[in-house]
């Protein structure tokens, strides 16, 4: 049985840090493709973008508004249980374990809430099958808001047929980009839009 590992500190002893497989990722593939959450939440956003960091085109390190959000939850919570990973599948912004699991991710806008909602259930989900019940909060610190997440019969039903549009999306060719307001904040928008004729 592996262990969940903190990636912030090394002073957290394991004993208090629930068990997960490593040797379970039943739960995040599908067929021959890896799902992370991240992926789950491209999903909402673009699928264009799923399919460009799902094939390691990842230009979003270097991003001004990734690093902003990675600066807001360093100043925000530093006494948190920081950057959790979990069997190199999965990292979270930090965790609450006394009592029920409380996965928390920190998000600097409500823009575009559902792909935080959806990224989260899948973690909730992941949990799931490990055997450890497990709720979310999306913490929204420049609004001073958080916003429960429940993992549902219904959303997780959801969840899983988009598990399986991922895989379809990932195994295709790209798809063609679809111009967005939230477009030219994006990573990709240069590598998508110049010199480019598609959709307006």
């Amino acid at each position: 049985m592996g262990q969940m590992k903190n990636t912030d500190s090394g002073k957290k002893r394991e004993s208090e840090q629930p068990d997960v497989d490593p040797n379970s990722f039943a739960a995040v593939w599908s067929d021959s493709v890896r799902i992370t959450g991240v992926k789950v939440a491209y999903y909402h956003i673009c699928h264009t973008k799923l399919w460009l960091f799902s094939h390691n085109i990842n230009l979003e390190q270097e991003n001004a508004n990734v690093q902003i959000g990675k600066q807001l939850h360093e100043d925000r919570y530093k006494k948190k249980r920081r950057d959790v990973t979990i069997g190199n599948t999965m990292s979270i912004d930090f965790l609450e374990t006394k009592g029920t699991i409380r996965i928390h991710e920190v998000k600097k806008t409500k823009k575009m809430e559902k792909s935080h909602e959806a990224q989260l259930l899948f973690y909730i989900h992941y949990f799931k099958k490990q055997g450890i019940e497990a709720t979310g909060v999306i913490n929204y610190p420049l609004l001073n808001k958080t916003q429960n997440i429940t993992l549902t019969p219904e959303n997780e039903s959801t969840l899983i047929q988009e598990i399986e549009d991922i895989k379809i999306i990932v195994l295709g060719k790209m798809p063609n980009p679809k111009r967005k307001k939230i477009c030219p904040k994006c990573a990709y928008y240069e590598f998508c839009f110049s010199g480019s004729e598609y959709e307006e």
